[in-house]
């Protein structure tokens, strides 16, 4: 495990943190696409108008939000031990601990552990880590179903679709569309089904209870993993993630490096903010633990693979090692401007967003040539509204500044590289600025009529794809200043001092 001996250049991630296509070309694809703008906008709308009622509500949430960063801090400033006395703490318990560097480790371990069991299905619990590492993919290319159980991971799952929200997977979706996948997808679905919510999620919970029944071995993530009693938390608002994790006679959870914390009575501060942050609920409805294996009780064999995938090249970054403390809520996404305009899928990885646009070049990286992780940094307005709403305040935008600072440091010479060194050189003397403005006169040409520079030539013309450049003046400050005009103004306003 790679945190434990912090290499000089901790590997990055793999798996499903990585697109394929870039940020910009992506959005402007999905922009496009009306209904999902609709459907986006009205559920971030509504989302976030509960999160203001029930967080006003606390005259202490500003110290709870003080609390909950103050042990994410503690957490990443002694990671290895933490980890070491999670691990005493739930072998003791009599579970089995799995150490993964990567997604290609952690579904290797987890595909070993459920073909030991004999079974050809898993049911799984939403989870962010196995999206992560792309383990439904990997189980299917071995022969292996895994049943997504959350309803709007079951919706994504059937319609083949990716998830688009931390939060709600399905929020592009709208209820029409679901009736149509469920009628499409869904074995023995009633050819009469409407599109009723109360109707539709009684399809899905008769599909799902077969499965629950029958299938014996459940893959979890965790939202929580306390160090000091070995205990995992999995909070859910529908009662399938309980279902997967008491039923099943073998339980495997795949959780993040950094999801610890140090002592169980940090959960009190935790299970105040997550809810309030992510559905605008006062509480969870189903928040479930376990502590190791319980004979008679529960499932018999319990195994917890450790994610670091990428986790540790981040925790060696002194400024990015902040996009560790989320706690996954989904705050960021219901307030940010180009979330709701463009949907996750832009974003084209596991996390989108604005902890998307910080957190996948972290875990992942964004040196390659060509790399679409590279572009997200810039997918944002630095308007703030994440670093407002973020419930263990994670300052989202100076990530993002920093990792443009970083991508721009290592970028080959290009033109943005060039306009500065252009910029540096004129500004580098008086005779040099002169001839600069006087050449850069030569642009009111360009503007006609309008007064605007809509249009670019050549590389330069990203610039003006989304933005147009006013005309340069008919006069610089300077010529006006050395104008018999400028002389007189100076005159005037040295005679009115002299008054005053």
């Amino acid at each position: 495990m790679t945190v434990l001996g912090m290499p000089a250049v901790p590997p990055r991630g793999s798996g499903n943190l990585r697109g394929t296509e870039k940020f910009p070309a992506a959005a402007h694809h999905e922009l496009a696409n009306t209904q999902l703008r609709r459907n986006i906008g009205k559920a971030t709308h509504t989302i976030r108008a509960k999160r203001l009622n029930v967080t006003d509500e606390l005259p202490d949430w500003q110290q709870l939000r003080d609390a909950g960063a103050a042990v994410k801090r503690d957490v990443l400033g002694r990671l290895p031990e933490l980890l070491i006395e999670l691990e005493a703490a739930v072998v003791a318990r009599g579970g089995v601990v799995h150490w993964a560097a990567d997604a290609t480790e952690a579904n290797a371990i987890v595909t070993d552990l459920v073909r030991k069991t004999g079974s050809d299905e898993v049911i799984k619990v939403k989870s962010m880590a196995t999206q992560e590492i792309g383990l439904n993919e990997h189980l299917e290319d071995q022969g292996i179903t895994a049943y997504e159980t959350d309803l709007a991971e079951l919706i994504v799952q059937l319609g083949h679709d990716k998830p688009s929200h931390i939060l709600v997977p399905a929020i592009h979706r709208n209820r029409a569309e679901i009736r149509e996948i469920f009628l499409r997808e869904m074995p023995d679905v009633d050819p009469d089904l409407d599109d009723n919510p109360a109707h539709l999620a009684a399809a899905a919970r008769k599909f799902l209870r077969r499965k629950f029944m029958t299938v014996p071995v459940a893959v979890s993530g965790a939202n929580f993993g306390i160090a000091e009693t070995g205990t995992l938390a999995v909070v859910e608002s529908e009662g399938n993630g309980r279902m997967c994790l008491t039923l099943p006679q073998t339980l495997i959870t795949v959780m993040g490096i950094e999801k610890l914390l140090p002592t169980f009575r940090d959960l009190e501060v935790f299970l105040q903010l997550l809810p309030r942050s992510s559905t605008g609920e006062r509480m969870n409805p189903y928040t479930s633990m376990w502590t190791g294996v319980t004979p008679g009780d529960g499932p018999q064999e319990f195994h917890l693979v450790l994610l670091d995938n990428g986790r540790t090249a981040a925790l060696a970054d002194g400024v990015g090692r902040e996009a560790l403390h989320c706690i996954r809520c989904s705050a960021c996404l219901n307030v940010c401007p180009v979330y709701e305009r463009t949907g996750g899928h832009a974003y084209g990885s596991t996390y989108p967003g604005p902890i998307g646009a910080v957190l996948s070049p972290q875990l992942a990286g964004m040196d390659t040539p060509g790399d679409p992780n590279a572009t997200l940094p810039f997918a944002s307005s630095l308007c703030g509204a994440c670093f407002d709403a973020c419930p263990v305040k994670i300052d989202i935008p100076s990530l993002l500044v920093e990792l443009r600072h970083q991508k721009v440091e290592h970028a080959p010479f290009g033109v943005e590289a060039a306009a500065m060194k252009a910029a540096s050189l004129a500004m580098s003397s008086s005779r040099r600025w002169t001839a600069a403005q006087k050449a850069a006169g030569l642009g009111r040409l360009l503007a006609g009529r309008k007064g605007k520079i809509t249009t670019l030539p050549g590389p330069l013309g990203g610039w003006t794809e989304a933005r147009d450049i006013p005309a340069p003046p008919k006069q610089t400050f300077r010529q006006w200043w050395n104008s018999d005009e400028g002389r007189a103004a100076l005159a005037q306003a040295r005679e009115k001092g002299r008054q005053q």
